[in-house]
């Protein structure tokens, strides 16, 4: 990995552990714990791919296991988070555009009940029950909404930010006047449109009005 995409993703890691262990997990709300971690994690894969994305969740993943007040044995939300991220990554949208929000939050609920249920069976294999004791399909339930509605707010900010650590040419406009910032999917509200391409378009739509009319002008003085 590179070494701004390092230190952004240990920024992001950091912050993102922080404000769940201070914040969320002290809401008490029903069910399961609103999981910024992971969602920050599939924002990084869905720009990185998927070797940088299951490095960037084991890393996640264990930092959150070693920090208070972390109860299970250590390593273990590092794998499931190391999973989520590589499979993350193998869906990264081509050439790192997002056309629809479609897709991404497709990729949200599965990831939320896919590292519930991971966590879960990994935790029966080292005789942890907790989760079928509270209830496994409230978890998944409850592990899916809290996500859902969290993700807009993070992985289109996430996405970005990556984007220009990167100082990857895609997240810039180019001659053509689009841009292909990897956030524009989420931004423009799911409808696929580009708002740096509605700009440049806007631009480019100027300068052709201005050259009829200069044309228009020389064309009376010429008369």
């Amino acid at each position: 990995m590179r070494f701004n995409r390092m230190l952004l993703a240990t920024t992001l890691v950091t912050v993102a552990l922080v404000v769940q262990v201070t914040i969320l997990a002290r809401l008490h709300l029903p069910g399961a714990v609103p999981d910024l971690l992971l969602l920050t994690v599939l924002g990084l894969a869905l720009v990185y791919g998927h070797v940088s994305g299951a490095l960037i969740g084991f890393g996640a993943g264990l930092l959150a296991d070693l920090a208070p007040p972390a109860e299970h044995a250590a390593g273990r939300y590092a794998l499931v988070l190391c999973v989520i991220g590589y499979l993350a990554g193998l869906v990264k949208p081509e050439k790192g555009q997002v056309r629809s929000a479609t897709g991404p939050l497709i990729v949200v609920v599965g990831a939320a009940v896919g590292a519930t249920l991971l966590y879960a069976g990994v935790g029966t294999l080292v005789g942890d029950t907790a989760a079928h004791h509270v209830g496994l399909g409230n978890l998944l339930f409850t592990a899916a909404l809290y996500d859902l509605l969290l993700a807009p707010f993070v992985v289109p900010g996430v996405m970005a930010l990556a984007r220009r650590a990167d100082n990857d040419p895609l997240g810039e406009t180019g001659g053509s006047g689009q841009a292909s910032d990897v956030s524009s999917g989420w931004l423009s509200g799911g409808t696929g449109l580009s708002i740096g391409g509605q700009r440049g378009g806007l631009r480019t739509k100027m300068a052709k009005t201005k050259a009829a009319r200069a044309g228009r002008i020389k064309g009376v003085k010429r008369l």
